[in-house]
Formats: structure tokens, sequence, C-alpha cells
């Protein structure tokens, strides 16, 4: 009978732990697209609000926004884009917020024609505006587009539903006369720090509703 052996035992072998991977912190990076509507006034405040903010942005405006820019205010092109952390030239198809592998809060638009909210809603992305919220939608990031157009056809109205289908938020800057402004200033700045709400940005621009008192 051949005796049975037992198989030698494995010798234990001590290994230190891994140390448990460390979250990054999310980035504080917000993309502020500028299109060629009326009412180039929003994209600039939100610049203006979060220069020095600790949030970096990144600039990218239409040439058609830089045309709309010279009847609207009086600001150069140069003091628009001196607002930003980053400036990104709209043809520039390569620029870091083209691709989803760069992190980002989100982009706004403001303000936004119907031609990039139809080119944001279909996915026909002709420039690095669209293209980078085209990109925020498929990684999932907050889109907020302050459509400027009145009034509106049936065409406008279906690429608002498929925009927003996409994920997108339609945020037209419209004005809240329970703040009682007093200025074209006050409404501005009210939409602008309403939209800023929407990516969790707390701002001192909003007159919060209260109630009426009559609890």
């Amino acid at each position: 009978m051949t005796p049975t052996t037992s198989a030698p035992h494995s010798q234990d072998v001590s290994h230190e732990e891994a140390p448990a991977p460390t979250k990054a912190p999310e980035p504080r990076r917000l993309i502020v697209g500028i299109s060629g509507a009326s009412g180039i006034v929003y994209g600039v405040r939100i610049l203006q609000v979060l220069a020095g903010s600790g949030i970096e942005t990144h600039l990218v405006m239409s040439d058609s926004a830089k045309m709309t820019l010279a009847t609207e205010m009086d600001m150069t092109i140069k003091d628009v884009q001196d607002l930003a952390t980053h400036v990104h030239n709209a043809k520039n198809i390569g620029a870091t917020i083209s691709s989803g592998s760069f992190k980002t809060m989100g982009m706004v638009v403001a303000p936004c024609s119907i031609r990039s909210l139809s080119e944001i809603a279909y996915g026909m992305t002709t420039s690095l505006l669209s293209r980078a919220a085209d990109v925020a939608l498929k990684e999932r990031r907050r889109v907020v587009l302050m459509v400027r157009e009145t009034p509106l056809h049936a065409g406008h109205l279906k690429a608002m539903t498929q925009v927003t289908e996409n994920g997108a938020i339609l945020m037209p800057p419209m004005p809240a006369f329970y703040a009682r402004p007093k200025s074209l200033d006050d409404m501005v700045n009210h939409s602008v720090g309403r939209c800023l709400d929407l990516f969790g940005i707390e701002t001192s621009l909003v007159t919060r509703w209260a109630g009426m008192g009559q609890d």
C-alpha cells in the first residue's frame, strides 16, 4: 500500500496592506460659451462674477458673439477675454474642452442662439462651442443654455425638446419682477445668479423669495 503524503503547506507570506486610494477633489472648472444671440451681457456678467472666485473659467466665443459685443457693450474682445482663466478659439476643435477626459463642472452658454441650440440638440457640431456642450452632455455633466430668441416657431420648439431630452437645461433669462428690480443691471444679475445656482455656485446676486407672510 502506497503511503499517502500530504501536500506541503504553503508558507504564509505577509503583505503590507496597500494604502486605500484617495479620491481626488473634483476640479472647479466651468466652460462659458458665448454665442451670437442678443444678450451678451449675460455671458460677460458670469465671467465677471466668477473672476477671482477660485473657479477656473474656460471661455469660447463664436465669431457672431464678437460682432454682437460691438453693438451691445462698451467692451473690447480683449476686455472680455481677460475676465476668463483660459480662452479657446472657437475653431480649435482640438482644445482641452473638446474632450470628455478633461473634467469640468459642465458648461453654460450665455446667451445661446438658436443655431447653437440646434447644433447641441442634434449633435451636428460645427465649432468648439457646440462640441464642448455636446461633450459635456455625453459625460452627463450639467449644461445650461440661456436661450435668447422670440417669438418661436415649431422648429425652435422641437430643438428645445430634443436638447432637453439630451440632458441640457433650458434657461431663458426671464426677469423676476417679484424682486422689484430697479435697473437693467438688477435684472441681469438675478438671472445670472439663478443660472449659477444650477451649478451649485452661491452668489449674492439673487433676491431669494421669502414668501408672502400669510402662513
